[in-house]
C-alpha cells in the first residue's frame, strides 16, 4: 500500500531525530521531566515507525489501522509538548518550532486518514 508521499513520512522521522534530543535534555534533569520525557519519545517516536510499518500494510484496512494510529500518536505528541510547556519545563520559545511540525503532521495525517476512509 502506498497513499501518501513519501515526504510526510521523513517528515515524521525528522521529527523523531528532534524528539530523540529533546527528550534525552529532559533526561538529564530529575524528578517528573524523566517521567514525561519517556512518555514523549514513545508517542513521537511511534509516529515514523507506525507510517513505516504501513507500508507494508498486508490490506487496505490494515494500512488504515496504522496511519490512524500514526495520528493518534502525532496527537500525543502534540499533548506532551503542550504539557512541557504549561508546566514550565521548557520555555515556549524553545518547544514552538516542535509544536508547529506536530500540529502539521497532525493535520496531514487527518486528511490522509480522511481520505482513504472514503470510499
Amino acid at each position: 500500500m502506498d497513499g501518501y508521499p513519501q515526504e510526510i513520512a521523513d517528515r515524521a522521522f525528522a521529527f523523531a531525530v528532534r524528539i530523540v534530543a529533546l527528550c534525552q535534555a529532559l533526561d538529564e534533569k530529575p524528578g517528573t521531566s524523566r517521567t514525561l520525557a519517556n512518555q514523549l519519545l514513545r508517542s513521537g517516536t511511534s509516529i515514523g515507525a507506525n507510517l513505516a510499518e504501513s507500508k507494508g500494510g498486508q490490506s487496505r484496512a490494515d494500512y488504515l489501522s496504522k496511519v490512524s494510529i500514526a495520528l493518534k500518536e502525532a496527537r500525543e505528541t502534540h499533548y506532551w509538548l503542550r504539557l512541557l510547556i504549561a508546566t514550565d519545563m521548557i520555555p515556549e520559545n524553545q518547544l514552538t518550532p516542535l509544536l508547529d511540525e506536530a500540529n502539521q503532521l497532525v493535520a496531514i495525517l487527518t486528511t490522509i486518514v480522511k481520505k482513504l476512509k472514503s470510499p
